[in-house]
């Protein structure tokens, strides 16, 4: 139906349906319009749940003609009353419907709920998935929600037909919510740190949006970094002995918030500093035989270890084989550098 892809994202807005137009009969709004020389008229019903029915009909013939809604007729004279045909509705979409970012309620109502709470907007990232909206953690820049147009059955369920879900982080709490109805294993994601919720009022938005409310929390945790520094070409413990604040090479990655363990090559070979990033993206094009960078971040000084405390062989019992580049810290190895 053309009237289904021209409306599918829009929300009736009664009010101002008479003003363009169109007459109210018992609970149905309908509209008249002349197209093609005013040799083809289009009639458009609203019924009272804003679903949207049109018309076309054939007056020399006084008819109703169909063929611009058949695939296999083709040819101009049946595009261009296609194209007038639409030209009406998108009108009346514009004029007399407001955009809403998804397809169904709920999900419009819990996106309605994620900007009043987060100030957060739902953006739209692939053109073969446009109706797939990203819930994105303005602080850390990581996705706390997801949600998509699916067909159920990709759900585990037996059901077939669209619905739309949002994907939430839970990790740890995954196993204990998907004992509740409304509640799947992720789709297109980890199951072992997401679930998919259906959006179809299975769960109230109350419920969704404690379960948005973890996921958001979980996407705000910083993250931590293990980096390595080579004294040869940069004197970073007299550095710090200056100063407790410097410039250093940026991972695309690394975000404002995020700590740095600075792992000093021979002669120390070990973890001397801990750091925290203060400021990321700035532009410093730098190039020589050993380095090159394009933009640099700003990390503060807030702990010096022991030289002896993390060395490179301790560092293996954490599994840690290599610090060719930034890497992520394991949860053992994090656990002992906050004790430390």
């Amino acid at each position: 139906m053309l009237e289904d892809d021209v409306f599918k994202k829009r929300k009736l807005d009664k009010d101002k349906l008479i003003t363009y137009g169109f007459v109210k009969e018992n609970n149905t709004y309908k509209y008249s319009k002349l197209i093609m020389d005013n040799s083809f008229r289009v009639d458009i019903t609203i019924d009272s749940k804003g679903k949207v029915i049109g018309k076309v009909f054939d007056l020399d013939g006084d008819y109703e003609y169909t063929n611009f809604r058949l695939e296999n007729v083709k040819g101009d004279f049946v595009n261009r009353v296609k194209e007038e045909f639409l030209k009406v509705l998108e009108d009346i979409a514009d004029n007399c419907f407001t955009k809403e970012y998804f397809i169904y309620q709920q999900s419009n109502e819990v996106s309605n709920l994620i900007k009043e709470k987060y100030n957060v907007l739902p953006e739209f990232l692939w053109e073969d998935s446009p109706n797939f909206g990203v819930f994105r953690n303005e602080n850390s820049n990581k996705w706390f929600g997801l949600i998509m147009n699916i067909d159920k059955s990709k759900l585990n369920s037996k059901e077939n037909g669209e619905v739309e879900v949002i994907n939430v982080k839970l990790d740890d709490l995954v196993d204990a919510y998907l004992k509740k109805d409304g509640i799947y294993p992720a789709y297109h994601m980890s199951k072992k740190s997401w679930v998919s919720v259906i959006l179809d009022g299975t769960l109230s938005n109350e419920e969704v949006m404690s379960l948005i409310d973890i996921s958001y929390e979980l996407s705000n945790r910083k993250k931590e970094w293990l980096i390595p520094a080579n004294p040869k070409y940069y004197d970073i413990v007299n550095a710090f002995n200056e100063t407790d604040t410097i410039i250093w090479k940026q991972s695309s990655n690394i975000f404002v918030g995020d700590t740095i363990y600075l792992y000093i090559a021979e002669p120390y070979s070990c973890i001397m500093f801990k750091c925290s990033v203060t400021r990321v993206n700035i532009p410093y094009p730098y190039a020589d035989k050993n380095v090159s960078m394009k933009k640099v971040m700003k990390i503060k000084l807030l702990k010096q270890y022991k030289n002896d405390e993390f060395t490179f062989k301790k560092l293996n019992d954490y599994g840690v084989r290599a610090i060719r580049g930034p890497r992520s810290v394991p949860s053992k190895l994090s656990e002992d550098l906050n004790k430390s």
